[in-house]
């Protein structure tokens, strides 16, 4: 028997890559997506293999998060109840998708993940398998009550290391677990899940890695442009990049000037709520130039339509529905919306705050002879007409305003 593990090489997998092969007699691959977690990699293969892993996968798939995952949802504009710009929820998909083709590849009957039975990631990569791989059997050993009970904490997880000889640098619990790729870091439990405390405090500026405080940030304001094409950003300044550079670009752009910090209590997909803090970025300044350029390039109605299908969408990413038939429905009528949205933003960055500083389009639908106070030299709209259409829309309140009572 063969097991596909998403193997991290920190406590919990290593426990879980060893518990595994003990009592499922089987062969252990071990597989690390890089999707930008940076030196979280170092020494992994060989950590793997001395646990007692087969072989082991590490994958560097950052273009294609940053092509096939990340922009798309960009031109969505998706952000979960409003703050949460789907950092971690938009890896697992990928991260499925690649275990799946090496079990495949391998000839594993199951894949396996080290994701809390509480959590929403356990759900993201077995929805994600079930919808590629109906056939795979998963293991989730926190949802497995002999495992629970016999590492009810981690002084039973360290020790266990110890007897199998498990290199790991853990002795005791960290004040908060984080999550990092390409789009941002979270940060959640522990200290965090008092919601009382100030996360952006002074004292806990050490947690932070993709941004600087805003109040440490320069004292001038930096500039950056973006250059869309058909909802994509293609370049930055001038200089035209792939999705993966542009993200590259724009956290070092943004990180710099504070910018993407948020500490919200969201609400989970498995029933109770949760306190996370994350640093986004990139992918905040990457949104609100798309916001701008949509303003500047789409029909009216056709934006509100979108708009209104947001939420929607946010919560298929959320939820782990990636690779629904309903996500890729939708992802079709959006990237339809997307087809003008071309041209460029420039934005300003100053102590934490985004402000657009400019915005053109050779597909702009904004006519300043049209919208001027002054007389319309090209007679497009007639100010008396308004009479008539203010008249019609004010039918149906004077109606019920008469039946009803003015109060």
């Amino acid at each position: 028997m063969k097991i596909v593990l998403a193997y991290s090489g920190g406590l919990d997998t290593s426990v879980i890559l060893k518990w595994l092969k003990e009592n499922y007699k089987a062969e252990i691959i071990a597989f690390a997506a890089d999707v930008g977690q940076g030196e979280e990699l170092k020494g992994l293969k060989k950590k793997a293999l001395a646990t007692g892993a087969s072989k082991i996968y590490i994958d560097d798939l950052q273009a294609e998060f940053a092509k096939d995952f990340i922009f798309p949802m960009m031109r969505a504009n998706a952000i979960y109840e409003g703050q949460y710009f789907l950092g971690t929820s938009i890896a697992r998909p990928l991260i499925a998708k690649r275990m799946v083709e090496i079990a495949r590849k391998e000839g594993a009957v199951a894949i396996a993940h080290g994701a809390t039975g509480k959590g929403n990631d356990q759900v993201r990569f077995e929805l994600a398998a079930a919808a590629l791989a109906p056939d795979l059997q998963v293991i989730a050993p926190w949802r497995i009550e002999a495992y629970r009970n016999l590492f009810p904490g981690r002084a039973e997880m360290i020790a266990y290391c110890a007897k199998h000889r498990i290199n790991v640098q853990a002795s005791a619990k960290k004040p908060y677990s984080m999550d990092r790729n390409l789009l941002h870091i979270s940060y959640e439990a522990g200290i965090l899940e008092d919601p009382w405390l100030d996360a952006f405090a002074p004292k806990n500026k050490d947690m932070f890695r993709l941004s600087v405080a805003p109040e440490d940030a320069p004292d001038r304001p930096g500039y950056v442009e973006l250059e869309f094409k058909r909802g994509d950003c293609v370049a930055v300044d001038g200089r035209k990049l792939s999705p993966l550079d542009v993200m590259r670009k724009l956290n070092a752009v943004a990180g710099k000037h504070g910018v993407g910090r948020v500490d919200m209590v969201e609400n989970r997909f498995v029933g109770m709520k949760s306190r996370g803090v994350y640093e986004t970025p990139g992918g905040t300044v990457l949104q609100f130039a798309h916001r701008q350029m949509e303003s500047l390039t789409m029909d009216r109605d056709t934006m509100h339509l979108r708009d209104g299908l947001i939420p929607r969408y946010a919560e298929m990413v959320y939820n782990g529905f990636w690779f629904a038939p309903e996500r890729r429905a939708l992802q079709a009528l959006i990237d339809n919306t997307q087809k003008h949205v071309t041209g460029t933003v420039r934005v300003k960055l100053f102590k934490g705050g985004l402000y657009v500083a400019g915005r053109k389009s050779r597909l702009s639908l904004y006519n300043p002879q049209i919208a001027t106070m002054d007389a319309d030299p090209t007679k497009a709209y007639n100010q008396d007409d308004a009479t008539g259409f203010i008249r019609l829309n004010a039918l149906r309140l004077k109606v019920a305003a008469k039946v009803h009572g003015k109060a």
